[in-house]
C-alpha cells in the first residue's frame, strides 16, 4: 500500500507497530516526513528505521517503513 505523506502530516506523532511513540513529524519535504525522535528511542529502533548513528535534529522517514497514516498518527514498521 502506497501512503502519501503531505504537509498536513506535520505535527503528527510517529508510532511503531506496538503503538510506542518514536517521534513527531517536524517537517515534510517532497513527500518525505522528517521526524524529530523522542529522546528515549533506542538505537535498535533507530537502526530499523534506517536512521543509524547520525546525530541530527530530524531524520527522514523512508516511505517503505510507513505502514499507515491516520488523522492522528503515522505508524511505522520498526
Amino acid at each position: 500500500m502506497v501512503t502519501e505523506i503531505t504537509d498536513d502530516d506535520e505535527g503528527k506523532k510517529v508510532v511503531d507497530e506496538s503503538g510506542d511513540e518514536v517521534g513527531i513529524v517536524a517537517d515534510v519535504q517532497h513527500g518525505t516526513a522528517h521526524v524529530d525522535p523522542n529522546p528515549g528511542v533506542t538505537d535498535k529502533v533507530k537502526s530499523k528505521l534506517g536512521w543509524g548513528d547520525r546525530d541530527e535534529d530530524t531524520y527522514p522517514l523512508q516511505e517503505e517503513m510507513v505502514s499507515s497514516v491516520t488523522d492522528d498518527e503515522i505508524r511505522v514498521n520498526a
